[in-house]
């Protein structure tokens, strides 16, 4: 491979990433299945490719689809509940999220309702939701008809309309809610927690077996904000707290020494929070606390 041939693969890098990144919800797996393709690319006849950014996609989106069905069977024998990885929105890796739908697209929440998707279905829906490739292009990409395109984006679009996560636009107002949220768990006041939330308010905790975290969902105010005193009281050498933007929406990082323990990100519904979803698996965090970069709220 020759400079030239370098540098193209490297414009396309950052989009490669973003695209494996929504279909596989791991940052880690994201990288490899970008390397990999780095290495399909260098072993190729580059000149013989007349669209790099097509040829680079069709070989990354193929990858991700095969690596969706092993990861389901993995999944299967994971201990408690399975959430994305969480990516820090400063360092760009996630692409353009200039708009409330494409910050809503890498939501954990979102990345969470696409795991219900088959594979297929999630690289149609991938490629043309959030890529905006036609479905003549997205057929070609993965040997499809077009009408077998729009059909599979037609079911997964329903399965998304189904169970849509609440989104909440205005960050000002999550940050003020985070806030309040954590100056309450950090006092044990349940009371103030419990007023916070949702009746029906739901904890997801992925923690992987690898570290004490509740393996079933937290159902239920007042049990929601009595587990998260319980989890907030434990003493963790060298601990900082704070919010700092995550997946393009506001959440709770907390580090130990400058290593990432906990992610928490919410769904807020009006001036309440309705849902959670606590990553606390080392192994999920290890590339947020790699990448990751302290960006100042009003920055």
């Amino acid at each position: 491979m020759d400079a030239g041939e370098l540098v193209e693969f490297e414009r396309h890098r950052p989009r490669l990433f973003a695209l494996a990144y929504r279909m596989l919800g791991s940052a880690s797996e994201a990288e490899d299945a970008v390397q990999e393709t780095y290495l399909r690319w260098a072993a190729s006849a580059n000149t013989e490719i007349r669209s790099p950014e097509a040829w680079l996609t069709t070989i990354l989106v193929n990858l991700c689809r095969g690596w969706l069905d092993s990861a389901r069977a993995r999944r299967e024998t994971y201990i408690g509940p399975w959430l994305p990885e969480p990516v820090a929105t400063g360092a760009a890796e996630l692409g353009p999220l200039e708009s409330v739908e494409q910050r809503e697209l890498v939501s954990l929440a979102f990345l969470t309702l696409l795991e219900r998707l088959t594979p297929a279905e999630r690289a149609v829906f991938v490629l043309r939701e959030a890529f905006g490739y036609a479905h003549r292009e997205i057929a070609d990409m993965l040997d499809l008809t077009e009408a077998n395109s729009q059909q599979l984006y037609r079911r997964a679009t329903r399965h998304v309309r189904e169970n849509r996560p609440r989104f909440d636009p205005a960050p000002a107002h999550a940050y003020a809610l985070y806030e309040k949220f954590l100056a309450a768990a950090g006092s044990g006041d349940v009371a103030a927690l419990e007023a916070m939330f949702t009746a029906d308010i739901v904890s997801v905790a992925d923690g992987g077996g690898k570290i004490n975290a509740a393996r079933r969902p937290v159902v239920g105010a007042a049990k929601v904000a009595f587990y998260l005193v319980k989890l907030f009281a434990t003493e963790t050498p060298g601990l900082s707290v704070g919010v700092e933007d995550v997946n393009g929406a506001p959440a709770i990082v907390a580090r130990s020494h400058g290593t990432t323990i906990l992610v928490a990100a919410a769904e807020i519904t009006g001036d309440r929070i309705s849902a959670l979803r606590l990553v606390a698996n080392p192994d999920k965090l290890a590339y947020f606390t790699r990448t990751a970069t302290l960006t100042p709220r009003n920055a």
